[in-house]
Formats: C-alpha cells, sequence, structure tokens
C-alpha cells in the first residue's frame, strides 16, 4: 500500500481536530481494532526537531476500531508553537507490529492575528 497524499490545514493557535476514514477497496470500513498509530509533523522531512507528535500512547490519535476512523486532535497550545509550513506522515502498526504508512502530505499553517 503507498500513502495516500493528504495536506493538513490548521489555525495557529486554535484546536485542531480531523477525522478521517479508512475504507477496503470496496468502500467499507476498515477494522482497525487493537491497531495503534503514530504521526510525526515536522518542518522538513529530514528535521530531527518534531513540531508535533501525535500517537494514539500520548492520545493525540484516537482509532475508531470497526468504523475505521482516526481521529487527529491538536490542543491550541501547540499549535501556537507553529510558525511556518511542515510536513508529515501517519502511520498504522497492526497488531502484529506491522506497520503501513497511510498517509503524507503538508502540514500549512495560517498565523494567528489575534494574540
Amino acid at each position: 500500500m503507498i500513502a495516500g497524499v493528504y495536506n493538513i490545514n490548521l489555525d495557529q493557535g486554535a484546536h485542531f481536530e480531523r477525522l478521517l476514514t479508512v475504507k477496503n477497496p470496496n468502500g467499507s470500513a476498515f477494522d482497525l481494532t487493537d491497531f495503534t498509530a503514530r504521526m510525526h509533523m515536522r518542518m522538513e522531512i529530514d528535521s530531527d526537531e518534531i513540531m508535533a507528535e501525535l500517537t494514539t500512547e500520548n492520545g493525540r490519535i484516537v482509532l475508531g476500531g470497526e468504523d475505521g476512523t482516526v481521529t487527529l486532535t491538536l490542543t491550541a497550545d501547540v499549535t501556537e508553537t507553529f510558525d511556518d509550513e511542515g510536513v508529515y506522515d501517519l502511520e498504522l502498526i497492526d497488531p502484529d507490529g506491522r506497520v503501513y504508512r497511510l498517509l503524507r502530505g503538508k502540514v500549512r499553517v495560517e498565523l494567528e492575528v489575534t494574540r
């Protein structure tokens, strides 16, 4: 499976939440029961500095089991530190430890005026 491309737009200093649904080729929801997920946002692909880390372990990614949903969440105190574009990828890990790169793309930040 090759990762899909999905660019994320978010507002600096505002709560961010995105609901995605993973589907099988026939259009039915992909069962994410017992999966985990992880995602890094970085300024550049080869940057050591992480803008934000989202995982099922830190609660910033919530998987919806049989519904195939993936909810990504960042609080305003995290997004207020974003001041430039970045890149990300989102990986799913199955119960056997196999890693699937689901999505990749750019993170576009609309800068905050009211601070």
